[in-house]
C-alpha cells in the first residue's frame, strides 16, 4: 500500500490503535460498509495482550488469556473487511479531499487520508520516577508480570501498587515466586473486594502498608528496594530480586496535544458520543477521560465511536438517512 494511492482515495475512517477499543471500532465501521483502516502502533503494546487472565469479560465464564482475546477481536474485524497496518502515528492534520473536509495521518513514511479519525491509542504504565527505576528496566524492574513472572521462580519479588491490576498481578506472580510483597502507599487496598479477599488469603503475599519506594538498588541486577514508612518517616531495605510496578497509567496522547482537547492528566476529553473537541475526530478506550478502564468498557467506547464516525461520514458524503 503506497502513500500516494492512499492519499488519492481517502478512507472513510482511520482508527489509530489496535487494542480492544480500536479493533471494536474497526469491526463496527467495516460492518457498516465504511472503508476503514486500523493503524496498530509499532512501539506500543496494548495492555490486554500482556494480561494473563481475564475473568470478567461477558460471555466467557471460563476466562481467557488477554492475547487470545485480542486475536479473536482481530480475526472478527478482518472478517468484516477492516484493513490493518502498523506504524506509530506522529501527526494528524486537517486536509481537504475534493469538496470534503478530512484529515491526513502520518505514520512513519506513510500518509493516510481519512474523512474521520478515531483515536484509540490506549495508555502505558506510569513510572515511579525513583533512582534505579530506569537503570534496572529489564534487569529486575518490570511492568508486565505475564511477560517476566516465569523468570522469578522460587525467588522474592515486590509489586508496587494497590489497585486491581497490581493485586491481580501479585496473585499471578505467586505461581512462580516464593514470596510477593505488595508495597502500597495507603493502609488498605483500592482493588475490588474479590481481589482483596484472594490476596489477603494468599500465604505467599505479604504487605508493606503505608510505604513508598525511595530507590531501587543492586549491582548488575535488582537486589533490594529502599522503602520509606509514610507514617513514621523511617526507612528500611527490602531484599527482592524483582520489582513489578503498577501505579496507574499515562495516556498515549502526546502526538495529539496541540490538536484536540485533553484534561490535566493528558486524557482526551470526549462527549457521550466519543466526539473530541475537533469535529470528525473521535476517541475511545483507555486514552479518554473516564472513570472505568476495562476491556468491556473499551469495546463499548469503540462501538460508540464507530457509530458516531459513521453518521459523520454519511453526513459529509450527503448520504445521511
Amino acid at each position: 500500500m503506497s502513500g500516494e494511492s492512499v492519499s488519492n482515495s481517502p478512507y472513510d475512517v482511520v482508527i489509530i490503535g489496535g487494542g480492544p477499543a480500536g479493533l471494536t471500532a474497526g469491526m463496527y465501521a467495516a460492518r457498516a460498509s465504511l472503508r476503514a483502516l486500523a493503524i496498530a502502533g509499532e512501539s506500543t503494546v496494548s495492555q490486554v495482550t500482556v494480561t494473563d487472565h481475564i475473568e470478567n469479560y461477558p460471555g466467557i465464564p471460563e476466562g481467557i488469556n488477554g492475547f487470545d482475546l485480542a486475536e479473536r477481536f482481530k480475526t472478527q474485524a478482518l472478517q468484516f473487511g477492516l484493513e490493518i497496518a502498523s506504524g506509530d502515528v506522529t501527526t494528524i492534520e486537517k486536509k481537504r479531499w475534493g469538496d470534503r473536509d478530512g484529515f491526513e495521518i502520518a505514520a512513519g513514511p506513510m500518509r493516510y487520508g481519512a474523512l474521520a479519525v478515531i483515536i484509540a491509542t490506549g495508555a502505558n504504565w506510569r513510572r515511579l520516577g525513583v533512582r534505579g527505576e530506569e537503570r534496572f528496566i529489564g534487569k529486575g524492574v518490570s511492568f508486565c508480570a505475564t511477560c517476566d513472572g516465569p523468570f522469578y521462580r522460587d525467588r522474592e519479588v515486590a509489586v508496587v501498587g494497590g489497585g486491581d491490576t497490581a493485586i491481580q498481578e501479585a496473585i499471578y506472580l505467586t505461581r512462580f515466586a516464593k514470596k510477593v510483597t505488595v508495597i502500597h502507599r495507603r493502609d488498605r487496598l483500592r482493588a475490588t473486594a474479590i481481589l482483596q479477599k484472594r490476596a489477603l488469603a494468599n500465604e505467599k503475599i505479604a504487605f508493606a502498608w503505608s510505604s513508598a519506594v525511595e530507590s531501587i538498588d543492586g549491582l548488575d541486577l535488582v537486589q533490594w528496594v529502599r522503602l520509606k514508612d509514610l507514617k513514621t518517616g523511617a526507612t528500611r531495605e527490602l531484599a527482592v530480586d524483582g520489582v513489578f510496578i503498577f501505579v496507574g497509567l499515562t495516556p498515549n496522547t502526546d502526538a495529539f496535544r496541540e490538536l484536540i482537547g485533553l484534561d490535566r492528566g493528558g486524557y482526551i476529553t470526549v462527549d457521550a458520543h466519543m466526539q473530541t473537541s475537533v469535529p470528525g475526530i473521535f476517541a475511545c478506550g483507555d486514552c479518554i477521560a473516564k472513570r472505568l478502564r476495562q476491556v468491556v468498557t473499551a469495546c463499548g467506547d469503540g462501538a460508540t465511536a464507530a457509530f458516531s464516525a459513521q453518521l459523520y461520514v454519511e453526513e459529509a458524503k450527503g448520504e445521511a438517512y
